[in-house]
């Protein structure tokens, strides 16, 4: 163990509930779950210095999946090694689970029905709208650096509206910013080329195999965070598969905005929606396992790999392409969230606060608003 490590004795138990208790307290986002597990485990007890801190953030914040949870996964392998680290993701992630499970059965099984829950739903959909568009400006300004990229950007956009495929488009996308950079690298060994380009187009009735199959292609092209999930679900669910509607896409997204967990807990929904209990557990975990295998079979591997600069060039063309992909996935929300003068000032107002208002607990906050104001406005 070196200096960068001061690691103290925990039981597997201790681990586990540890980061069951961050999971509990996981509001307002990645950056915040991200900055609560920085204070406790770097600036309060030391367990890595700061510059290693960093030097892990930096290499989850180019793998894909949620960067917090992997973070939870890297101390839980720290303390523990691969249980450890098992326990510490599992911790993490419970909370937000069981809460989407327990909101996707209610959804279902009441919601659906009640005019009430639908009024409540209808402001959830205008607010997740605005919610996803603040995330692509977002993204975007991160992500969007020079002109290059933001060619990418359009070009991915106008490609997913002509229903390209969009493994192509996020294969081509990675290609030619590399190829701009003129860095090709020899050898592209990326989980993305591991996935195959047919899986996702849909029966309308998925089977469990195939929904753990969407939710490991999903977990292994969330480049960016979470919002990057959207249009591969979204294709899924909604083009392809059609088990769900938009509008019961947007709830889903609203749902998870509301729980303590990363967001792309709201696949859990989308599971559930195609496949009941089994579908939510198998989406679930086809999502979260490049999360958990990244760190417990690979993470000095990909740490060496994200040095390379050539890597940079073609992750980063990707994460442009997946600009334009969650663009053009956003005209269909839109069109499905914004259907009457309501829901467009639900829509200008959420997106308004979301801009201004920096508060970690900032987006429950409005997805809660905005769904009692849908049914107030029934109500009155």
């Amino acid at each position: 163990m070196n200096n960068e490590v001061n690691i103290p004795h925990q039981s597997l138990l201790q681990v586990f509930l540890r980061f069951l208790r961050f999971g509990l307290l996981a509001w307002g986002g990645p950056v915040a779950q991200i900055d609560m597990i920085r204070e406790e485990l770097v600036e309060q007890e030391g367990w890595i210095s700061r510059e290693r801190f960093n030097r892990v953030l930096a290499v989850y914040q180019v793998l894909p999946g949620p960067e917090a949870h992997e973070l939870c996964v890297y101390f839980g392998m720290l303390a523990r090694g691969r249980p450890g680290a098992f326990l510490a993701g599992l911790g993490f992630m419970l909370p937000g689970l069981l809460l989407m499970l327990a909101l996707s059965w209610f959804y279902v099984t009441y919601g659906l029905k009640s005019e009430l829950f639908k009024a409540v739903f209808f402001g959830f959909q205008a607010a997740a709208a605005a919610l996803i568009l603040r995330a692509i400006f977002r993204i975007g300004s991160h992500a969007l650096l020079n002109q290059p990229l933001w060619l990418i950007a359009i070009g991915a956009f106008a490609a997913t509206l002509l229903n390209i495929n969009f493994i192509a488009i996020l294969l081509f996308s990675g290609l030619a910013y590399a190829l701009v950079k003129h860095r090709l690298p020899d050898k592209l060994g990326l989980p993305i080329l591991l996935v195959p380009a047919n899986v996702g187009l849909a029966a309308l009735t998925p089977s469990t195999t195939e929904l753990f199959g969407y939710g490991l292609r999903t977990g292994l092209l969330t480049f960016g965070g979470a919002y990057t999930a959207i249009p591969f679900l979204q294709q899924d669910a909604v083009v392809h598969g059609a088990w769900m509607t938009n509008q019961q896409f947007l709830d889903g997204l609203a749902l998870g905005s509301i729980l303590p967990a990363p967001l792309i807990i709201f696949s859990t929904f989308v599971g559930y929606l195609g496949g009941g209990l089994a579908g939510a557990l198998a989406m679930t975990a086809g999502v979260f396992l490049p999360a958990f295998l990244f760190t417990m079979l690979g993470h000095q591997f990909f740490e060496r790999l994200v040095e390379n600069t050539d890597i940079h060039a073609f992750l980063d063309g990707i994460t442009a392409g997946v600009v334009g992909l969650i663009a053009a996935t956003t005209i269909s929300l839109l069109a499905s969230a914004l259907q009457g003068w309501l829901a467009a000032t639900i829509f200008a107002t959420a997106l308004l606060i979301l801009f201004r208002w920096k508060n970690k607990l900032a987006i429950p906050l409005v997805m809660i608003g905005a769904g009692l104001l849908g049914l107030l406005v029934t109500l009155s």
